[in-house]
């Protein structure tokens, strides 16, 4: 009984067990074929092989079982598979039977196909090993996803907290940086006083030397005395002279090895920068959402970000990125006859109704950048058509001006600023001269109703004379000095009247705490508002490209000194905006560094409108501009 019980075992193991059974029907067809012995009885099986199957019969009749026994009879099967429509047919014969249970008659056959399609065969195969190996094959998936989502979960941790690491080892060596720069500066006063002195005594030794050489015998004593004082005096004073040099030179090597660290933090920084505008281009629609923290315009992507974006990936080569929101643009962006919507939300759908001219013509710019870095001309039918919406625009006022929409009345003089750099840059890329045309017709306008008062350089737009300091960066940018000078007017005062009035200092409080003042400029005359001083990331960074071109300008005139000056203005600026940069306040974000869109949120700006909610919410407008104020990247001039 030993012998068979082990014989039983060793034949089940030849079978795959499953988890779940299926019905087998079946009947005993006599030795010779010519009859069955039995009716179509019910069994059940969980377990199968490729030479055949085990089988679970209940309430089994104990004659037929014994004939199964002493007989050669053979099994007609019909195998009910859920893979297949009607039942697989078999001949089978026993190997060996088992009684399991003797009150209920219940018996496990092992049996041995003798006739079986091998197709069928196979296919019973396929799915007892896919069975089998489905609950193993789940467990491993849905482990290695958990410990891939662990591991992915552990590795954001660690690259949101290198991140933030990045960005508070910049501030605090910015920080140092000020005060060595500070502590040369007090030296270099010190140096400077004891010069003086020395100076000044070796003045007094000199006279006393001709006084003693007229004196009497009696008094040439008490001059020696005097002489020999003095310098005495004096080698003092240059004893300390030589101290504070050697002070002077240890504080000058600290500051070029935080310099010089500074220079590699600062250029991390502007890699993530970057990264942070990447990581959230949506992937379906190509748009980025233009503020991270305020959940008031969540997901909300405006055009002109749109146009920055794109052109930040343009500079960096970064085509594919750049063809997305231009897709979206050409194919899938509602649109009115008048142009394209000042909004959307990052899934394509409308977000604002207003269609200004400003938004669309700088997407046509972010296009015309693309058109001339790759010469690829299939987006410049997009451009000709805002080209064509603008000029349309532009034919309505007798001054060849541009309103700021279809259905506005007002004049901006940023949106003809644009249009200007806009048209000019068309005439660049297509040679048509109806593009030139509507280029010297807001030259005219500008000149009429924007450069018109000599107390106000620029005003903000037609009848409007108050102080908006884009305004300002942008004529710099998009006419140039040159272009300023033959119209006669004078491009350091433009500068300058912005810096003596929109040039502000506020306190930044970052998000880990800290108070830092942050020297930069206002949205407007900051004397005018009753909030004190904010500086627009965005706008300062529209100054320091303004104040990289001025020294551009007067380096090729040859006046180095001028030049060294805006040179010296544009780098002290960059290290206020430095330490604007903040980690990504999101979890998409990964920490990655951005700049707040100004140092205070829900704030007026002075122009109609506020600064964003949410605390250190990062802004792509603030943070593009940046990255262009650092690489000299001037958005509204396409260079040769």
């Amino acid at each position: 009984m030993a012998n068979q019980d082990s014989f039983i075992e060793r034949e089940r193991r030849k079978y795959l067990r499953l988890d779940s059974v299926f019905p087998v029907e079946f009947r005993l067809v006599a030795p010779d074929a010519r009859g069955f012995l039995s009716d179509w009885l019910q069994g059940f099986t969980n377990n199968i092989g490729r030479g055949g199957i085990c089988l679970e019969v209940n309430n089994f009749n104990p004659a037929l079982v014994q004939t199964l026994k002493d007989q050669q009879v053979k099994l007609s099967l019909k195998i009910e598979m859920p893979i297949s429509k009607s039942p697989i047919c078999a001949l089978a014969k026993t190997a060996w039977v088992q009684e399991v249970i003797r009150e209920s008659h219940k018996y496990i056959m092992g049996l041995s196909y003798e006739e079986i399609d091998v197709r069928q065969n196979n296919k019973i195969m396929r799915y007892a090993w896919a069975k089998r190996l489905f609950i193993p094959v789940v467990t491993t998936i849905i482990l290695i996803l958990g410990l891939s989502f662990a591991m992915n979960a552990y590795l954001n941790v660690r690259l949101v907290k290198g991140n933030k690491a990045l960005v508070e080892q910049l501030v605090e060596i910015l920080q140092e940086s000020n005060l060595a720069k500070q502590k040369v500066k007090e030296i270099s006063l010190q140096r400077q006083d004891l010069q003086l002195k020395i100076q000044a005594l070796q003045s007094r030794i000199q006279n006393a030397e001709e006084e003693k050489k007229k004196l009497e015998a009696k008094k040439i004593e008490e001059q020696s005395a005097l002489i020999e004082q003095l310098a005495y005096d004096k080698t003092s004073l240059q004893e300390q002279l030589i101290t504070l040099q050697h002070k002077e030179n240890a504080v000058t090597e600290e500051l070029l090895r935080l310099d010089k660290r500074k220079t590699t933090l600062t250029q991390a920084n502007l890699d993530k920068m970057y990264q942070w505008l990447m990581v959230h281009q949506n992937p379906r629609t190509g748009l980025v959402m233009s503020f991270e923290g305020d959940s008031e315009i969540a997901n909300w992507a405006f055009i002109y970000d749109q146009a920055l974006v794109a052109q930040a990936y343009t500079n960096f080569s970064d085509f594919g990125r750049v063809r997305k929101i231009l897709d979206f643009f050409k194919a899938k962006a509602k649109r009115t006859e008048a142009g394209f919507l000042n909004a959307y939300y990052v899934d394509g759908s409308p977000a604002e109704y207003m269609v200004h001219s400003g938004p669309n013509i700088w997407l046509g710019i972010a296009i015309l950048h693309y058109t001339q870095k790759t010469q690829d001309r299939s987006y410049l039918n997009l451009a000709e058509e805002i080209a064509q919406t603008i000029i349309a625009l532009q034919g309505q006022d007798i001054d060849g001006g541009i309103r700021g929409g279809p259905n506005v009345e007002w004049y901006s003089t940023e949106h003809n600023l644009d249009a200007y750099a806009f048209f000019n840059m068309l005439y660049q890329v297509t040679g048509k001269a109806p593009y030139l045309t509507a280029r010297d017709k807001v030259v005219s306008w500008l000149v009429r109703h924007t450069y018109d008062k000599t107390d106000i350089p620029v005003k903000r737009g037609k009848g409007d004379s108050t102080v908006a300091t884009d305004t300002y960066a942008w004529s710099i940018a998009a006419l140039g000095p040159a272009k300023l000078e033959e119209l006669g007017m004078n491009p350091e005062r433009i500068v300058e009247f912005a810096e003596q009035n929109c040039m502000a200092e506020a306190l930044f409080t970052r998000p880990e705490g800290q108070a830092i003042k942050i020297k930069g400029f206002d949205f407007a005359a900051q004397r005018n508002l009753a909030r004190g001083g904010v500086i627009s990331s965005e706008w300062t960074a529209q100054m320091i490209l303004a104040f990289k071109i001025m020294a551009d300008f007067y380096h090729k005139k040859g006046m180095l000194a001028k030049a060294r000056a805006y040179e010296g203005k544009a780098d002290e600026y960059l290290a206020g905006l430095a330490n604007m940069i903040i980690s990504s306040p999101s979890p998409s974000g990964q920490g990655e560094s951005c700049l707040p869109y100004a140092t205070q949120d829900a704030v007026d700006t002075g122009h109609g409108w506020m600064t964003p909610k949410g605390k250190s919410t990062g802004s792509v407008a603030g943070t593009a501009y940046t990255l262009f104020a650092y690489y000299n990247y001037n958005p509204l001039e396409i260079k040769e």
